[in-house]
Formats: C-alpha cells, structure tokens, sequence
C-alpha cells in the first residue's frame, strides 16, 4: 500500500501526539475549583458498587480516548489517499490483421483451404484485430476491423460454404433437383457485392481490391498499429475498362501506410482449372508487389500447404509486436474507512453511557 499525499500523516501525527500529551498535562494539575464538598466519604468509596461505577467509566474513558485517536489517525490515512499500483500485461499486441480475398471461381480451392486454416488461428488471437474483404469486380467488406473472434468464425464458416459452392459449381458436381437451387441462392447472395457492374468492368479487379482493402483499416494516419494483409490471388485480372487503381498503385498505397502483404499464389493445377493466362507472367507480378511491401509471397503447392503458410505467417509477425504494459493506481480506502465507523460508534456509545 501507498500514501498520495503522506503530508496529512506528516503533520497530522504530531499534531495528535502533542495534542495528547497537553490534555493529559492539563487534566493532572487541574484541582477543585468550587461545587458543594461532602464529608466522610470514604466508607461509599470502598462499597463494591461505587467501585465498579468508578471501573467502569475509568475503562469508558480509556475507550473514548482510544476511539478518538484512532478516528483521528483514520481520517489522516483517508486524506492521505491510500492506493495501490497496479501493473497489468493486457496482451494487446496492437496488430490488425485483413483477410483480402479474390472471389473469383478460380481460385475456390485455395480460398477454402485458407479460410479453413485460419478459423484455427483466429479462435486463439488475443489483442489482434481482424477483418475480411472480399473482391472480384467490386469489393465488399465482409468483416469491418473487430476483435469478436467468434463472430469472425462464424463469418469465416459462411465463407467456407460459399468456396465450396463455388467448387461443386467448377465441377458440375451438383444435383439440380435437391441442391441447385441452394447453391445458386449462395452464390447470387455473394456474387450480387462482388460483380457490380462487371459486364463494363470486368472482373478480378486486384489493384481496386487491394486498394480498397487498404481504406479499410481504421484511423490509417491516426494509431500506431502493426498492420498487415492477408491477401490470396491468382492475380489473373480480366478487365473490361481501365481500373481505378492497378496492382501497382495499390502497393504503393501499402508502402505509403506501413503495410505488409502476405501473398498467397494457388499452384498451377489450381491456376489452370480457370484460367489461360500465363501462370509464371501472373505470379512474378504479384510477387514482386508482395515483396515491395517487405512482405512475404507464397506459392502454394504440394510441400507447402496452405495450413503450413498460415502458420508460417503467424510465427513472423507475432516476433514483431511488444506487449502493452499498463499501470494504474486503485485507491484503498476501505480498511480506514471501516475503521473510522467502528471507532465513531463505540465512541458515541462509550459517550452516551458516560453521560447517563
């Protein structure tokens, strides 16, 4: 326990002491000053019952003057503010984390795998913000910055049907009596945000997801946060028009807001099933934004899964972050406070009895 203002003690304690000696100076040289003498009093002083009478308010007395000191002493320590300092480690490692996600069918395999993969990761942040943007001809945000993890799961489990209806339809691996009707509900609820106006403009906008995924951090210029992109492509732009933003631009953007990416590329197989581009063209334009960024670029193939580079991401950015240590000061005024009440009451009731 500390004092905040140990002033009041300084100066308070004297005061009592000195106040104590001088009644107790004054009440032993004070003598007889008037009222009526009786004489032959003796024999009533040796009666059993004045005795006890006179024991009695000796000891009330002996209470009364405790009590006020100890009332005295209590209303010092409350002036003086007691507290304690308390030193917490709160874990918020100020780190906020966006999940960007190209939508395109073609790439569904390597979406779901990585939505699959991060469920794990998300269900044990501690102090981590998160959010989700999804992209393909226009972009939505799916999960605006939040540390609700579970409704961040729950976000994620969504995503996770709509890359599987998105692969059944690749495949053609659907029953069009019982299930295609659900898978169309699905995807028209998604692709309704993602494909505005993609009969003019195209689709797999990167530079306009990226750079939208960007604006969306909260208070860019305002917070000193760790902040990073979580972002997968094939990086396979198909657009109609000139876009708003190219790739380019919007690592510029990144580079501008302190932000890393993360790339995560699918394996040509994945590329192939939607695509007849070239996958070495797509790849090493992709990688070299990633890596402008000082970010790190994965391809994603057989000995290196998607859990594996979700893991792998984790591991580097968390040797980055400090702890945030906190000290706060919490009063104690309890102790003294229950001590001035029990002294105020055993004084008035030692008073009252003295009195009577």
């Amino acid at each position: 326990m500390e004092l905040k203002y140990p002033i009041f003690l300084y100066i308070g304690i004297p005061v009592i002491i000195a106040g104590l000696v001088a009644m107790h100076i004054f009440f032993k040289k004070r003598k007889y000053n008037g009222g009526k003498r009786v004489a032959n009093t003796r024999f009533f002083r040796h009666l059993s019952e004045y005795e006890g009478q006179k024991r009695l308010r000796q000891v009330l007395a002996v209470v009364l003057e405790i009590c006020m000191i100890g009332s005295l002493i209590a209303m010092l320590f409350l002036a003086a503010r007691p507290y304690r300092t308390e030193t917490t480690r709160n874990g918020v490692k100020k780190r906020d984390i966006f999940l960007c996600m190209d939508v395109s069918y073609s790439i569904c395999y390597l979406n779901y795998d990585l939505v699959d993969s991060l469920e794990k990761v998300v269900a044990g942040l501690k102090g981590d913000r998160f959010g989700i943007l999804i992209f393909n001809t226009s972009s939505v945000l799916y999960v605006p910055m939040t540390d609700d993890y579970d409704f961040i799961c729950q976000k994620l489990d969504s995503l996770k049907e709509y890359f599987l209806m998105q692969q059944k339809y690749q495949d053609m691996d659907i029953n069009y009596d019982e299930d295609f009707s659900k898978m169309r509900e699905i995807l028209d609820y998604y692709d309704a945000g993602t494909l505005v106006n993609n009969y003019t403009k195209g689709s797999s906008l990167i530079g306009e997801g990226l750079a939208s995924c960007v604006y969306s951090f909260p208070r860019l210029d305002g917070e000193e946060r760790t902040r990073l992109i979580i972002m997968a492509t094939d990086n396979a732009e198909m657009s109609l028009s000139t876009p708003l933003v190219e790739l380019d631009g919007a690592i510029d953007l990144c580079l501008k807001n302190h932000i890393k990416i993360f790339g995560l590329f699918p394996d040509q197989e994945t590329y192939d099933k939607g695509n007849y581009r070239d996958y070495s063209a797509d790849m090493k334009a992709f990688k070299e934004g990633v890596e402008r960024t000082e970010g790190t670029f994965y391809q994603q193939s057989k000995s290196l899964t998607v859990e594996d580079i979700v893991a792998d991401i984790q591991r580097q950015e968390a040797l980055e972050v400090d702890e945030l240590i906190i000290t706060k000061e919490i009063d104690q005024p309890e102790v003294f406070a229950v001590a001035l009440l029990v002294f105020l009451t055993l004084g008035f009731g030692a008073g009252v009895v003295l009195r009577s």
